[in-house]
């Protein structure tokens, strides 16, 4: 049997119509998210049209280093995942393997890197409770949503790194072919987490710096 016809499923009649399918599937199960995050967005902004001095000095108090390079490696993460997908549709094997491997690297430097940020937070207490040391009181809210957003955000990347290894894994065992769908809603997944960050990213660390 044809790597092509192991890649098929049925009902489909051909491997494009077929990634299409996967890709409109991902979406439709990707649109609770964008709820969601959609939810916590307009939540954040409508406390912080309510507190915006207090917001100002919160964020000026996150660690822009780290977000700033953090931010560099899930961009470049999208770029990796970008190529695996276009070498897994051209069945250059070897690259879409290389490249996934890069992106989950890059996904797993992303949670090194927030957790060192996190570590410093802790160690000056910027956590809601008792001994928060910033002023106004409404500066808990901003690291409130903190917390929760970057939090929320680093368990979905999680999950998409222990997806994309998983892929790895039966690529490189040849379990089944690269060709196929897989990397559609792999890669469709991916860059919705990624995104997710570009949207944090000013929110969080920028807001209080312009």
């Amino acid at each position: 049997m044809s790597d092509v016809a192991r890649a098929l499923r049925e009902p489909w009649p051909d491997l494009a119509l077929q990634r299409e399918g996967v890709g409109l599937g991902m979406w439709f199960f990707l649109a609770s998210e964008v709820l969601f995050f959609g939810a916590l967005f307009c939540a954040f902004a409508v406390y912080r049209s309510f507190n915006v001095d207090a917001f100002r000095i919160a964020s000026s108090h996150t660690e822009i280093v780290y977000g700033s390079i953090n931010t560099a490696l899930l961009l470049t993460s999208s770029l990796t995942m970008t190529v695996a997908l276009r070498a897994a549709t051209a069945e250059m094997r070897k690259l879409t393997l290389y490249c996934l491997g890069a992106t989950a690297a890059l996904g797993i430097a992303f949670l090194v890197c927030k957790g060192l940020e996190y570590r410093g937070d802790l160690e000056e207490k910027l956590f809601p409770g008792p001994a928060f040391p910033l002023s106004p009181p409404a500066t808990q809210i901003f690291w409130g949503f903190y917390w929760v957003m970057t939090g929320i955000h680093a368990i979905h990347l999680s999950a998409g790194i222990g997806v994309v290894i998983v892929v790895f894994v039966v690529f490189k065992r040849n379990t089944i072919p690269v060709q196929g769908s897989t990397m559609e809603g792999v890669a469709i997944y991916w860059h919705f987490v990624d995104s997710v960050w570009i949207v944090l990213f000013p929110l969080l660390y920028l807001a209080g710096r312009v």
